[in-house]
C-alpha cells in the first residue's frame, strides 16, 4: 500500500464518519468535547472533583456517539470520562440542527 493510498483510505474514513455524524446528530441532545474525543449524548453529568490538590473532571454520558474514526462501535451505552482539562457540554437546541 503506497502512502497515497493509506492518505486516500484515512481520507475516505473521515468522509465516511462526518457522514454519520450528520445522520446521527439530530437524535442527541447534547455535545460534548473533551480533550480526547468528541460525543453526542442523551444524558450527561458532569461533576468536578478534587484530590490531593488537583482538580478534576468525572463526566457520565448515557446513550452515547464517539466520534472516533478508528472505532467500529461508536454507539454506547454509557461512558465514564475523567479529565483533567476542560469539558465543553452543549445542549444541542433542534432548530440549530436543521439544514438550509
Amino acid at each position: 500500500m503506497s502512502a497515497e493510498d493509506l492518505e486516500n483510505y484515512e481520507t475516505d474514513m473521515e468522509l465516511a464518519l462526518y457522514r454519520e455524524y450528520r445522520d446521527v446528530v439530530g437524535l442527541f441532545a447534547y455535545v460534548v468535547e473533551t480533550e480526547r474525543r468528541f460525543y453526542l449524548a442523551n444524558n450527561v453529568d458532569l461533576q468536578v472533583r478534587s484530590a490531593g490538590g488537583e482538580v478534576f473532571f468525572e463526566l457520565t454520558l448515557s446513550d452515547a456517539w464517539v466520534w472516533d474514526v478508528y472505532r467500529s462501535a461508536r454507539f454506547v451505552k454509557q461512558v465514564r470520562v475523567v479529565t483533567f482539562k476542560d469539558v465543553n457540554v452543549e445542549e444541542l437546541s433542534k432548530a440549530d440542527l436543521q439544514m438550509p
